[in-house]
């Protein structure tokens, strides 16, 4: 989730021990989590966790070596990259997925060029190859706009018509809506090693905040998600906030819905579950209710927005429009065929998918966290057992939705207990699970015996009656497929109070067995070195062989080089705070880097450079001594800083090619890049000389020698 539109307000008012309290009493477990773990290889899919998950294999080799000097920290309208390197700008906002069309500085934005254009603010993305001699060279891009830049998108009229107060125009909430999403295009590399997409490719295609939608799963056709436009519960319309992302390995995208609660709005009294997760209560984040009643409006497409009930049941409104949203979104990149969202994955604010460790024979497991303070970690298990014969055929035209059926329709979904021993356990959410105070889960929610789908709408509040630990805003996470490992980055926690105080919750609750509430301030205590947490750190994990175990440990933490609170020894060229974006990047023999992004408004950081990313290959790190975080002051060096952004923005999104020639990071909401107004693809690592209308863009980075990156 990006900073830029971080909700600071605190929804789970439980009373479950917070993770902070849990890593002043432990804070490494090396000695039970080395080695590695073998994975049967396969053939590659996409770019990214699930091609990793099938290609990977388990043997034990002299570690890698980042072959870069790192780059300090910079203050530009620039991208700022190792020497050896050069970096350009594709396919930024506004980009025309048509032929014949092009782009102007002063570009007006209509609903119709926007949906036909590259959505706005970059995240989540992943390539998926069209056929596998060209895979590093000719792909499909799938990338997620999580949210806008209302003063850039409005730029030629000077902003916005009534942001604040007041009606919204029909032709700029339409707008709005269609550049949130995800864009699907094609993109290719020329014979000097640039790139650039494919106007009017096949595969060009826009999912809007208004694009027809299925449900599938648990909550599909339930009486929680009944509206006036789908009385049969089946159907939606659109995708919002969508942060981090995943794959698959039969080969579709997964978009994840994060901040989506703040579009709507309920003026009257809220569901239990629209309280939970913070439904607004008097104008939504872009006011596109106040767009209803407008001559043009079709189809209540703005009325949907506001969640008040107003008829004698819920197929005359839309008081469950909301409950629509919180899901994980599968996408086929190949086809046409409508989008799927898959409800057992739960529904919270999710900030990512993130593909565990695959193996034929065994479930399918995906992991995300619910990024705000104080929320949970969760696990998506499927019934169903990997097949092989499932896996992606990059290009041929089949069903992949029916193998996402098989799959994401059907498992069991699972939330986080961290222990101070280093163990931790897996949550069952399910209708018959044990609460804490010895009634049924569904029992306790107030629910039906037997309705799951109750539970999945209420994934919050049920994580708070199991006792889960709620963590220090989880984002993004990466799994290295040889050895199963799962990181995860712990991005800040500015609500977090000392030993002696006492919790308090939101939605004026008093205990953690009401339903509708979270935690607002969470205690530590006086060992706890990460009360009022403003630089994050990382964790990781493994499986247990014991059922719905793990073992964790701290990975490394953030800081500024001078803090007194520097546990893992960070210096000049590798201080850092607030790491969101994280990618494993497997290099083949069970090793790999692990890239850390960072979306950061911790000033001791701050002051020094602009949001940035890092490299580490965790495998060099494993036989150092100590009894601190994995990265301490013995081994800190081996983290490296590569690439620095340009001032303003976050660094987010991150894949690379099959070949390992080609990263690709996204760079959003930078307040004066790139800095030419007036083209497509250029020189990244350029400055402006004057201002420009900012555009979220991805950035590719290369070697000038062609060869791999990092190495």
């Amino acid at each position: 989730m990006s900073k830029e539109i971080e909700d600071h307000r605190l929804f789970n008012q439980s009373g479950n021990e917070p993770f902070a309290d849990i890593l002043a009493q432990h804070v490494s477990r090396r000695d039970v989590m080395r080695g590695g773990l073998s994975v049967a290889a396969a053939s590659m899919l996409s770019f990214g966790g699930a091609a990793q998950a099938l290609a990977s294999n388990g043997s034990q080799k002299t570690p890698l070596t980042l072959a870069f000097e790192a780059v300090r920290g910079s203050h530009t309208d620039a991208v700022v990259v190792p020497d050896g390197y050069v970096a350009q700008v594709l396919v930024p906002w506004g980009t025309p997925l048509n032929q014949n069309d092009s782009w102007q500085p002063d570009q007006p934005m209509t609903p119709e060029r926007q949906a036909a254009s590259v959505g706005m603010h970059h995240d989540g993305m992943a390539g998926f190859a069209l056929d596998a001699d060209n895979a590093s060279r000719r792909f499909v891009l799938a990338l997620n706009n999580e949210y806008i830049d209302q003063t850039a998108l409005w730029a030629p009229q000077g902003g916005p018509t009534n942001a604040d107060e007041g009606e919204r125009p029909a032709e700029e909430s339409r707008t709005e809506i269609n550049a949130h999403g995800v864009t699907i295009v094609e993109v290719e590399k020329d014979a000097n090693g640039q790139w650039a997409h494919v106007p009017g490719s096949r595969y060009n295609r826009r999912f809007t905040s208004a694009t027809e939608m299925d449900l599938a799963g648990p909550v599909a056709g339930s009486d929680y998600v009944k509206t006036r436009f789908s009385p049969a519960g089946t159907q939606t319309r659109g995708t919002n906030n969508n942060c981090g992302n995943g794959v698959t390995p039969w080969g579709t995208y997964i978009a994840c819905e994060e901040n989506w609660p703040n579009v709507f709005v309920n003026t009257g009294e809220r569901f239990q579950d629209d309280a939970r997760i913070g439904i607004p209560t008097e104008r939504g984040r872009y006011a596109w209710e106040t767009s209803a009643g407008d001559a043009s409006e079709e189809n209540d497409e703005f009325a949907r927005f506001n969640i008040t009930p107003r008829g004698e049941r819920a197929e005359d409104d839309y008081r469950n429009e909301a409950r629509t949203f919180g899901y994980q979104v599968e996408i086929d990149p190949y086809s046409d065929a409508r989008a799927v969202k898959r409800t057992a994955l739960g529904r919270f604010r999710h900030e990512g998918c993130w593909l565990g460790k695959l193996e034929a024979g065994q479930p399918i497991v995906y992991y995300s966290g619910h990024d705000a303070r104080n929320e949970y970690v969760y696990k998506y298990v499927s019934d169903a057992a990997w097949d092989p014969a499932d896996a992606n055929r990059p290009g041929e035209a089949y069903d992949r939705l029916s193998i996402g059926h098989k799959y994401l329709d059907n498992g069991t979904l699972y939330v986080a207990r961290f222990h101070a021993d280093g163990s931790g356990e897996w949550l069952p959410l399910t209708p018959e699970a044990e609460t804490r105070d010895g009634r049924t889960l569904a029992a306790a929610l107030g629910l039906e015996e037997n309705d799951l789908a109750g539970v999945i709408i209420n994934t919050c509040d049920a994580a708070d009656l199991l006792g889960a630990t709620p963590m220090d805003r989880p984002e993004w996470a990466s799994v290295d497929p040889a050895s199963g490992e799962v990181y995860l980055t712990l991005t800040n926690n500015s609500q977090r109070i000392a030993e002696d105080s006492q919790p308090t919750y939101t939605n004026d609750g008093e205990r953690l067995e009401q339903v509708g509430v979270g935690y607002d301030l969470a205690p530590t205590n006086a060992a706890n070195p990460r009360a009022n947490n403003e630089a994050g750190h990382i964790i990781r994990w493994r499986e247990s062989r014991l059922p719905d175990a793990f073992r964790w440990e701290i990975f490394v933490f953030g800081a500024a080089e001078d803090d007194a609170d520097n546990p893992s020894g960070l210096n000049e060229m590798n201080q850092f705070a607030s790491p969101d974006g994280l990618w494993f990047d497997e290099r083949g023999e069970g090793q790999g880097i692990l890239w850390i992004q960072t979306d950061n408004g911790y000033e001791g950081v701050a002051e020094y450079t602009n949001d940035q990313l890092l490299a580490v290959v965790p495998r060099a790190l494993d036989d150092i001594s100590g009894t601190g975080p994995v990265v301490n002051s013995s081994n800190q060096q081996q983290l490296k800083r590569f690439a620095v952004g340009p001032n303003g923005c976050e660094v987010t999104g991150i894949f690379a090619t099959p070949d390992k020639t080609a990263l690709f990071i996204n760079i959003q909401h930078p307040s004066n890049w790139p800095a030419d107004g007036n083209e497509l693809v250029q020189d990244a690592t350029v400055a402006a000389s004057g201002d420009v209308r900012p555009r979220a863009s991805t950035v590719v980075i290369q070697k000038r020698d062609g060869g791999p990156v990092g190495v």
